[in-house]
């Protein structure tokens, strides 16, 4: 039997990070979608005639499924009881579709269709464009939500006991690049074709991400084969039940990583959306320019974030990480919030977005290898699917009050920046003493993490490999 085990893909170095380099590949692409049109908030404005709340509006869409149709809970259900396999194929397909949809609607053969004009009916305020864009957006939100939480799982089933935080800080390193790659590459995209040009090579790039999934399915499937499982656990006494769920929202180290999921994850991927205009207004400098210089956010967290799951891995410490990165976040939107434009200069921003990247390196890479130590593996997809649920509440709420806040501290200014005056630009205060106060709240939960673990012994502090 031993023999036997040791005999699996699994205890093979090669295959392990073969495996991850393959689903690392479809997380890169996902990411580079989920922010295409995120460094391009000046031009939707002027050529589509999107204010900041419909911007806004377009990243609390990506969400809108999976909070009010459940169905992140449900991905997380079909993963448990369906498997790996069949989970990655539907959330691939999902993507793709959805990515399709949001690449018509800007697309000049979709304005002035009946299907359009249609559209423009109702709900007067948003364009067309912006109500079919927030439909596919919606679709392709339940695609990636379903894959993070599969790549999740999957990390898990080949690493666990082995290099499970640096597998999980790798894969979230190569999905950065994602983002990175969107702040350099979007607008090059865009002055060659405009925002719908952005869109269709992130539709390009899923496809390619689709057929990475699918290529690892067969690395799945031999391995299941050769540990009798067929995608699903061994004994039936194990099998997932509707019921555990119960267990899962009943679990108070589980409660207290999904709330500090949700505040630092809402000060961090609204961000994102925001940031370019935002650095764009404050250091008076051109949206490429400006996106240039948030790039190196994603490229610090990237770096960072393999050495810190090594270091999870070999010395432990998750909960204490996830203290200080949430402090770290906090000081990052203060300093955007508080340092006047005057002083505020490119080195400044510079160090704060090394800031930002250090936190968002701190915080991932300790959280998602933690919650196989708080719940039992038998509904470990249920328990990421129900974070990532509740992250996602969080995830389309913010970018909308963002969106609100911006206009409302602003008044008349969207205005004058739909009609091209010039000099005409935003004041980013208002919004981000908001993600400062995120960041406060997730101080005080993690906090109350190192609390529960003490006292329950989960063992967040503990290292992952074990001798």
């Amino acid at each position: 039997m031993t023999e036997a085990i040791k005999q699996t893909l699994r205890d093979s170095k090669a295959a392990r990070w073969i495996a991850l380099a393959l689903i690392s590949s479809t997380m890169f692409f996902a990411y580079f979608f989920v922010d295409v049109v995120a460094p391009l908030q000046n031009l939707m404005e002027t050529d589509y005639h999107w204010t900041p709340e419909v911007f806004g509006m377009l990243g609390g869409s990506e969400f809108f499924l999976n909070v009010f149709a459940l169905f992140l809970i449900l991905s997380g259900v079909i993963l448990d009881k369906m498997g790996i396999r069949f989970t990655l194929i539907t959330a691939g397909i999902t993507m793709v579709v959805g990515a399709a949809l949001k690449f018509y609607a800007l697309t000049p053969g979709f304005v002035g269709t009946d299907f359009s004009n249609w559209l423009n009916s109702f709900w007067v305020s948003v364009p067309s464009t912006a109500k079919l864009a927030f439909v596919g957006f919606a679709i392709f939100g339940v695609g990636v939500e379903m894959a993070g939480i599969t790549v999740s799982k999957t990390i898990v089933k080949w690493f666990k006991g082995k290099e499970m935080a640096l597998a999980m800080g790798l894969e979230m390193a190569v999905a950065r690049l994602g983002v990175f790659a969107v702040f350099r590459l979007t607008p090059i995209f865009a002055e060659n074709g405009g925002a719908s040009n952005s869109v269709f090579w992130g539709l390009a790039f899923l496809c390619i991400g689709f057929l990475t999934f699918f290529i690892y399915t067969f690395m799945d499937a031999k391995l299941d084969k050769q540990i009798g499982a067929d995608g699903k656990l061994i004994t039936p006494e194990e099998e997932f039940k509707v019921s555990d769920l119960k267990k899962i929202f009943t679990n108070p180290g589980f409660l207290a990583i999904a709330g500090l999921c949700v505040l630092f994850y809402s000060a961090v991927f609204p961000f994102q959306k925001f940031a370019t205009d935002m650095l764009a207004s404050k250091l008076s400098v051109d949206i490429k320019t400006a996106a240039a210089y948030f790039s190196y956010f994603p490229i610090g967290a990237m770096v960072l974030t393999p050495f810190i799951g090594f270091f999870l891995d070999k010395k432990g410490l998750g909960a204490t990480m996830m203290l200080y990165g949430a402090i770290l976040l906090t000081i990052s939107h203060l300093i955007f919030a508080l340092v006047p434009a005057d002083i505020f200069n490119v080195p400044i921003a510079i160090i704060t977005i090394v800031i930002l990247g250090t936190a968002f390196s701190l915080v991932p890479a300790s959280m998602w290898p933690s919650v196989p130590k708080i719940v039992d593996e038998r509904y470990l997809g249920s328990a990421y699917g129900s974070i990532f649920w509740i992250q996602n509440i969080g995830l389309m709420l913010v970018p909308v009050l963002i969106g609100w806040s911006i206009s409302a501290s602003n008044p008349g200014v969207s205005e004058l920046v739909a009609a091209k005056v010039v000099g005409a630009k935003y004041d980013y205060m208002v919004p981000e003493l908001i993600f400062a106060g995120f960041g406060v709240l997730a101080i005080v939960l993690s906090i109350g993490l190192k609390m529960v673990d003490k006292k329950k012994g989960y063992g967040l502090d503990i290292p992952n490999i074990k001798d």
